[in-house]
């Protein structure tokens, strides 16, 4: 890989016309086609590209593509982007900066790699467990350095208050926000111990949004003092903390724009006025995707949209669909010195990830962490342990809702207590009155009910009203909204249905540890 030599050598080295393309990070896909890895090695040296930004394939970009193309996996995926960033590398005349969206690992994006609990999980742990968070951070970090990746594009500073809410809900720490940002810091401070970058976002906060900026425009309809008391709060916290960059999302937010609908991550009134003069941030400013269609689809003209987002205060041009236009429209409208100051902050970026980025490693291994966090997190929402433990004495049985999630909680409890597992519904007779129930949603997303059909959730509606149920949930807790848990014996939470979460409720189920965890939103 090049050397990256200091601003202050390399600021009249470079032309006009280079610095513009350091502005500029297009999206990089690992499992592209021969042709098209060519075509994006002719841009890097072409435009002078600054950065990539790595995502697991075309069909996956959630913008364009998702629920149309079919994922199709590659087990190699992660061999396969350590060679792709050398090859782009070799492409490059400055050194590329190498970013990835890695919130709970890099198995946010790739096959056979490091998966770290959620933010919402995270969450759910007191504050004395933020010393979890941190391990999280560094350890992501680790996995990104052993991929040759120097920008992990998280965490969500978002306060997540809308249950609604289609694309953060798991992605954030929670409702609060004091601990939204002082876990987000433990995660960031773990990230930078690895001199791995980071970057908060969604600015100014899309917690409270109905709408996927994916697809659409969400609308923020509250005052500035009630942004300024909750949505800002974390950014305005974490900026005093030198945090590497804010990411600008795709927001309408009429009340910190003068009025106007102008999406945040376009707008000089909220990234300029708001972002750095009342809040007195200096660093990078990245915007968000600028392919999601809440931004790309109102600006026809190639390179309109790269200006807009450049001229309103964004260093980086994330996900930028049209970079030659891009770069001449900003070329043509922009101030050499407006260009000069974006480009100083880019490099000064490049030279703290890249001059720290020690030697690749090994990818990590999750499982004695996880775990920990999973004791840590579980949370009993209703009901008592002693309620658990009556429970215990009954002819119980057991039966799971699943979706190809292989059910090592009925397992490990079996080892100790054996009982009666149903196969289906079908099975549950009049005269079963206890049943140990485990719902595991089919996805993550609130879409579609969380991947539950109408009938489903009838039937574990029904279920719950009519029977002794002891409810266990190996997935988000806004599945919850859709269920009437008020019958229920007892609800434990276990947010995620890896193998060392199961394992940890197992337990719980059995009387061997406490829930510790708190819910971090309101059902």
């Amino acid at each position: 890989m090049p050397n990256i030599l200091p601003y202050i050598q390399v600021k009249n080295s470079l032309s006009l016309v280079e610095k513009v393309g350091q502005l500029f990070m297009p999206a990089a896909f690992i499992n592209d086609t021969e042709e098209e890895i060519q075509r994006l090695e002719k841009l890097i040296k072409e435009q002078h590209i600054g950065s990539l930004c790595f995502f697991h394939s075309r069909a996956s970009a959630a913008t364009n593509f998702e629920g149309k193309k079919k994922v199709v996996s590659n087990e190699q995926s992660f061999d396969t982007l350590k060679n792709l960033i050398v090859r782009y590398q070799k492409a490059a005349k400055y050194p590329l900066l190498i970013a990835i969206d890695a919130e709970w690992g890099l198995a946010m994006r790739i096959e056979n790699t490091p998966q770290y609990p959620y933010a919402i999980t995270l969450g759910a742990m007191s504050n004395n467990s933020d010393s979890l968070i941190y391990e999280v951070g560094k350890n992501i970090a680790k996995d990104c350095k052993s991929a040759g990746i120097h920008w992990n594009l998280a965490p969500c500073v978002d306060i997540n208050n809308n249950p609604n809410n289609p694309v953060i809900g798991y992605r954030s720490f929670g409702e609060d926000k004091i601990k939204v940002t002082q876990k987000a810091l433990a995660y960031i401070n773990g990230t930078r111990s690895e001199g791995v970058l980071t970057s908060i976002k969604h600015f100014p906060g899309h917690g409270d949004t109905a709408t996927d900026s994916h697809l659409g425009l969400p609308v923020i309809t509250k005052t500035k003092k009630d942004l300024e008391d909750n949505e800002l709060y974390p950014f305005q916290k974490l900026i005093l903390e030198n945090v590497d960059s804010v990411m600008a999302g795709h927001l309408s937010v009429p009340a910190l724009a003068s009025g106007a609908d102008t999406p945040s991550s376009i707008s000089k009134d909220i990234i300029k006025g708001v972002l750095r003069t009342e809040m007195g941030y200096h660093g990078v400013v990245i915007s968000d995707a600028l392919n999601m269609h809440a931004v790309s689809k109102n600006y026809p003209t190639k390179g309109d949209l790269e200006w807009l987002a450049f001229n309103a205060g964004n260093d980086v041009l994330c996900f930028a669909e049209h970079i030659k236009e891009g770069s001449d429209t900003i070329l043509k409208n922009a101030s050499e010195a407006q260009i000069e100051e974006s480009f100083k902050r880019i490099w000064e970026l490049k030279e703290k990830a890249i001059s720290s980025n020690k030697t690749p490693q090994d990818l990590t291994i999750p499982d004695e962490l996880n775990q920990k966090i999973a004791e840590q997190s579980l949370t009993l929402m209703q009901g008592t342990a002693n309620t658990i433990a009556e429970f215990q004495k009954s002819e119980f049985k057991g039966l799971a809702i699943t979706s190809n999630t292989e059910n090592q909680f009925f397992k490990s409890i079996y080892k100790n207590k054996m009982f009666a597992i149903l196969t289906d519904e079908t099975e549950i007779t009049e005269n079963d009155e206890d049943i140990l129930f485990a719902l595991f949603p089919p996805q993550i997303k609130p879409t579609n009910n969380f991947g539950f059909t109408t009938e489903e959730l009838a039937f574990i509606n029904q279920l719950i009203k009519t029977k002794n149920v002891i409810l266990y949930v190996f997935g988000n807790p806004y599945v919850l909204n859709h269920i009437n848990i008020e019958n229920a014996k007892a609800v434990i939470i276990a947010y995620q249905n890896q193998k060392s979460f199961q394992e940890v409720a197992a337990n719980h189920f059995l009387g061997n540890l406490e829930a510790r965890g708190k819910l971090p939103i309101t059902i």
